[in-house]
């Protein structure tokens, strides 16, 4: 039997058809919840975990209460929302600030980016990072949310440390190196919260900056060579 063709043609939908309304709607929606989640996270870091509620996030993004609650209705909700967005703008201002970066010799790239990374660890959305950490210690829900995610950017972080250090992993003692190295500007980054020990700190990294570029250059750092 032939196959009647139809007597109109078939094809996408012209431009401004069906779809424009709902794509539409699908970016003032999604707008909305960048906007909570940005809230989210300047609350963390203005007011705490125990001061960040649902009605002060609404306040600061400028939506309506309605309109929180249809995203994201409950606290818990929005702050397990909150935990990617926050990772995900970490990740975000570090890459973006690694761009920057010059080539340089091996002493002054290694130094470059100790204090690169050094600031990742003292900046705003490192404090919202903390306060979820504090509230996940008894929040079982918030912690599973949170490990899985600052894993992997822990493994990112890494490996973005390696790439711009110039890093040979193969070497021994190197992948614990660079993994010591983020781990001291961590503790230095949690201590910083309390006091501003600016000198102290500033020596440690000192030391440090000598220490890890032996490390990772061997006889080259030993002979002086960049």
């Amino acid at each position: 039997m032939p196959v009647r063709l139809p007597s109109t043609p078939v094809g996408p939908p012209a431009a401004g058809g069906a779809d424009q309304p709902r794509r539409a709607q699908r970016d003032r929606s999604a707008a909305t919840q960048r906007r909570l989640l940005d809230a989210t996270v300047d609350c963390l870091v203005d007011v705490g975990w125990s001061g960040t509620t649902t009605t002060l996030v609404a306040e600061r993004a400028g939506v309506s209460r309605g309109a929180q609650l249809h995203h994201y209705p409950t606290k818990d909700a929005l702050v397990l929302a909150a935990v990617a967005h926050l990772i995900d703008r970490r990740a975000a201002e570090l890459t973006a600030e690694a761009s920057t970066l010059p080539a340089l010799p091996a002493r002054e790239r290694v130094n470059r980016v100790v204090d690169l990374l050094a600031a990742s660890f003292t900046g705003p959305l490192f404090a919202a990072a903390l306060e979820l950490w504090v509230a996940a210690r008894t929040d079982p829900q918030l912690r599973d949310a949170l490990v899985s995610v600052e894993a992997q950017f822990g493994r990112d972080l890494h490996r973005l440390a390696v790439r711009l250090l110039g890093a040979e992993e193969s070497r021994p003692g190197v992948r614990q190196a660079v993994q010591s190295t983020l781990d001291l500007l961590r503790g230095l980054g949690v201590a910083n919260l309390l006091t501003d020990d600016a000198p102290r700190r500033e020596a440690l990294l000192a030391s440090w900056k000598d220490t890890l570029f032996v490390q990772l250059y061997g006889a080259q750092a030993n002979e002086g060579k960049p």
